[in-house]
């Protein structure tokens, strides 16, 4: 952080109107995904604490300055899902989470929440865990990975993995921020660490059953960004922010069903690891624009074209963990989604592929629908 950044003096302004009484009235802000898979929000005013998601109010915004509907018909409709607690404004404010849906009762083309939930709602009785890792890299305002040499570039890699001192890690402030706020909200935060590259860093999300993975998901990317946006820090999900020998950025995928926390469990474990082997094209499709830039096969990565798997192998597409090969049971790791992912997207084909297709739930095809 930049401690001559003119955002510190605006912080110190606005805390002094966060304890203003609000009067009864409760500030909802509106989270929702746009066109291009950044997260938008706007917030409005209720008369009275929110308890249950059927209390909160549809509403609107205009899809043609968020990529989602052409300017002649551009009201695109937004329908709570969930709601947590917003630690920004704190009290009884509250950040909602909200579907996109067209005019006409259809979904919008971005909402891949909707049909991932079919799927998870199918395959209940899987009882299907997911936990994300989601890594990002932190830029400045000049848009130079944040805290590396103006006219250079730092040491090697090899110091930075959960690094701890000067010149090996940066902007931890604000790391220990977004941690803060993720727990306020009640997200299931797992834990922090600093990455491989400098500047780079990971959270991780979970377990959570479900559609939920998503929503939590999304929930923390939106704080992280609103965080970053008080430091005057940009964040990036690319795959590949920076060109040469520096890791790239990846949203590794924990997964596990009820037959596979069991005893015994390690033949389901199996079985969804050749299931996936048979659609690792499908798969790759919807695991991240620019995901061949990081899967090359080097960098902890393997490569796009070829699927792999082994224990304890970070340079396989699946990694069984040391410990669940030993115990027999427990769960897997796809190594391949890119940073950039939308979570329903990835979480609803790995159901699909593990438990089973349903009608008019296909993710491949919801992918497809979205590009055309």
């Amino acid at each position: 952080m930049s401690y001559n950044d003119p955002t510190i003096e605006k912080t110190a302004i606005l805390a002094k109107y966060l304890d203003l009484d609000q009067r009864g009235a409760v500030i909802a802000e509106y989270v929702w995904i746009d066109g291009s898979g950044n997260a938008r929000s706007k917030g409005r005013t209720l008369s009275k604490p929110v308890t249950s998601v059927d209390e909160l109010p549809e509403w609107n915004f205009d899809g043609s300055s968020t990529g989602q509907a052409p300017g002649h018909d551009s009201d695109v409709y937004l329908k709570p899902v969930a709601f947590y607690p917003d630690p920004f404004r704190r009290g009884d404010n509250v950040l909602v989470l909200a579907e996109c849906w067209n005019n006409d009762g259809t979904p919008n083309k971005f909402n891949h929440r909707h049909e991932a939930a079919k799927l998870f709602e199918a395959h209940r009785s899987s009882e299907i865990w997911f936990g994300l890792e989601q890594e990002y890299t932190l830029f400045d305002a000049a848009d130079k990975v944040y805290g590396w040499p103006t006219n250079g570039f730092p040491a090697p890699q090899g110091p930075y993995y959960c690094g701890v001192g000067a010149g090996k890690v940066y902007a931890r402030d604000m790391i220990e921020a977004h941690y803060r706020a993720c727990l306020y909200a009640g997200i299931k935060i797992a834990g922090i660490n600093a990455e491989v590259m400098p500047s780079q860093w990971e959270f991780q999300v979970g377990p959570c059953t479900g559609i939920e993975m998503g929503d939590q998901l999304w929930i923390a990317r939106y704080l992280l960004s609103r965080v970053a946006e008080e430091f005057g820090v940009k964040i990036s999900l690319h795959p590949k922010p920076l060109a040469g020998d520096w890791n790239g950025a990846g949203c590794h995928t924990n997964v596990s069903t009820k037959e596979m926390r069991v005893p015994g469990g390690m033949k389901h474990i199996e079985d969804a690891i050749e299931k996936l082997s048979k659609r690792h094209i499908e798969h790759i499709k919807l695991y991240g624009a620019d995901n061949d830039m990081r899967l090359t096969g080097r960098h902890e990565t393997a490569s796009v074209t070829s699927f792999s798997s082994g224990v304890a192998n970070r340079g396989a597409s699946i990694r069984i963990p040391r410990s669940v090969a030993k115990e027999g049971y427990g769960y897997f790791e796809d190594r391949r989604p890119a940073s950039n992912i939308d979570p329903y997207l990835v979480t609803g084909i790995i159901s699909e592929t593990v438990c089973g297709a349903i009608d008019n739930a296909d993710m491949t095809k919801e992918y497809e629908r979205e590009s055309s």
